[in-house]
C-alpha cells in the first residue's frame, strides 16, 4: 500500500507536496470528525486526497477593503481557498467560514466562483459605481493551478479590458504569462500593474514554505517577460520570517530589480487564529534544530506574540527585530532604483459598453 506521507506513520504524517500538515479545529462548527484509532480505520490511512472543486453560485463578488495599510480599496477573488499552500497564508482562516478547516482543507477544498465574470459586469454597471482600482488575489491567488482549466481570471479581465476598468493582480504562479495580451492591451492605458510575490531563491525552502508555487526562478522570468511586453510590475517579498527567509531580502530586490520590477513591498509574518497552529506544527517539523528561535522571533516583532491587529503595526512589526528588516528595506530600495515613481491607474477611460450602445 503507498503511503501519501514520508515515514508511513499518520501519527506523525508529513505530507508531501501540502503546506499544512493538519486540519485543526474550526471555530465556528460545535461538532467535529476525529481520528480515534488510526490503525482501524483504512480510510485514514487515504489522508491526502486529491483536490476537490466545490463550485458556488455566488451572490456578490467585489469586497470594499476597509484595511487602511493593504494597499488596495477593492478586492475580488475568483476562488476560496488556494492550492498553493502557502503556511503561512493568512487567507487560510476565511476557510473556516464555509464549515472548513484552515489547515489541509485550504490547500485540497476549492470553493469555485464560476458566475463571477458575470457579477463583475453587473457590478460595473451599477451607476453608483465610483471608479476605483480592483484587486485580483486581495484574498486568495488568482492564477492558482485550478485557474488553468477553470479560466474565471481571464474572463474577468475581458470584462475589465472591456469596461476600461483598471485592475491590480498579485499572484506568485506563472500562468499570468498565459493573458500577458490582454494584460498588454491593459498596460497600453495604464490600466493593470502586476505584482510578483516571491518570498525565497532557495528551492528546498520554496518546496516546505509553499510547495505548490512556481519556483523563484521562474518567477523572475515572469518579471522580466512582462516588463519587456511594456506591463508595469513590481515585487512583494511578503512575508518575511525571522531566521527563515529575512535574510534573503536584499539578494529578493536585486534579482527582481534586475528583473524589471519598478516597485517593490514587504510585510513581516503574522500569525492569527487558527494559521498560528498550523504554522507552529510546520516550523518544529520542518526546522526542529530553530524552531524555538524562529517562534521567539516572530513574537519579538509583535510585541510578544506571533499576531497584532493593529492598523499601521501589523505589517510591519515593532522591536529591534523588525525595525532592522525596516532599515535595511529602505537601503536597498533605495540603492536599487524601486519606488522611486509612484503607479497611477488611468480611471479617466471607464465606459459601460450597454450604455454606449443605447445611444445608438
Amino acid at each position: 500500500m503507498t503511503l501519501p506521507f514520508e515515514n508511513g506513520s499518520p501519527e506523525n504524517a508529513y505530507y508531501k507536496g501540502r503546506g499544512a500538515q493538519l486540519n485543526p479545529k474550526n471555530r465556528f462548527l460545535a461538532e467535529e470528525y476525529a481520528q480515534e484509532h488510526p490503525e482501524g480505520i483504512d480510510e485514514w490511512w487515504q489522508a491526502d486526497v486529491p483536490t476537490q472543486l466545490l463550485e458556488e453560485h455566488a451572490k456578490t463578488l467585489v469586497n470594499k477593503v476597509d484595511s487602511p495599510d493593504v494597499g488596495m480599496w477593492y478586492s475580488m477573488n475568483p476562488y476560496q481557498g488556494c492550492e498553493h499552500g502557502c503556511i503561512y497564508c493568512y487567507a487560510r482562516n476565511a476557510h473556516q467560514y464555509w464549515g472548513l478547516s484552515a489547515g489541509l482543507d485550504f490547500e485540497r477544498k476549492i470553493i469555485v466562483k464560476k458566475n463571477a465574470p458575470e457579477l463583475l459586469r453587473k457590478f460595473l454597471d451599477n451607476k453608483n459605481w465610483q471608479v476605483k482600482p480592483l484587486s485580483l488575489s486581495g484574498n486568495t491567488d488568482c492564477y492558482q493551478p485550478v485557474e488553468r482549466k477553470m479560466f474565471i481570471t481571464r474572463q474577468l479581465l475581458e470584462v475589465a479590458l472591456e469596461y476600461k476598468q483598471p485592475i491590480g493582480i498579485i499572484t506568485k504562479n506563472s500562468l499570468v504569462l498565459r493573458d500577458k495580451y490582454l494584460l498588454q492591451q491593459l498596460a497600453k492605458d495604464n490600466l493593470v500593474v502586476v505584482y510578483i510575490s516571491i518570498t525565497t531563491l532557495d528551492e528546498d525552502l520554496r518546496q516546505k514554505m509553499e510547495p505548490r508555487t512556481a519556483t523563484a526562478l521562474q518567477r523572475l522570468k515572469v518579471l522580466k517577460e512582462l516588463t519587456e511586453l511594456g506591463i508595469p510590475v513590481g515585487v512583494m517579498t511578503a512575508p518575511l520570517i525571522p531566521g527563515i527567509n529575512e535574510h534573503e531580502m536584499p539578494k529578493l530586490l536585486e534579482a527582481a530589480a534586475h528583473a524589471g520590477a519598478k516597485w517593490a513591498g514587504y510585510t513581516i509574518v503574522r500569525l492569527n487564529d487558527a494559521v498560528k497552529i498550523i504554522f507552529k506544527d510546520w516550523l518544529f517539523k520542518n526546522f526542529p534544530d530553530r524552531g524555538d528561535k524562529v517562534w521567539h522571533l516572530i513574537e519579538s516583532c509583535h510585541g510578544g506574540t506571533v499576531n497584532d491587529s493593529e492598523f499601521g503595526r501589523r505589517m510591519r512589526g515593532e522591536g529591534n527585530v523588525a525595525g532592522m528588516i525596516q532599515q535595511q528595506f529602505k537601503i536597498h530600495t533605495k540603492r536599487l532604483g524601486l519606488n522611486m515613481e509612484k503607479f497611477e491607474f488611468n480611471t479617466e477611460l471607464f465606459r459601460r459598453p450597454q450604455a454606449q450602445l443605447s445611444l445608438f
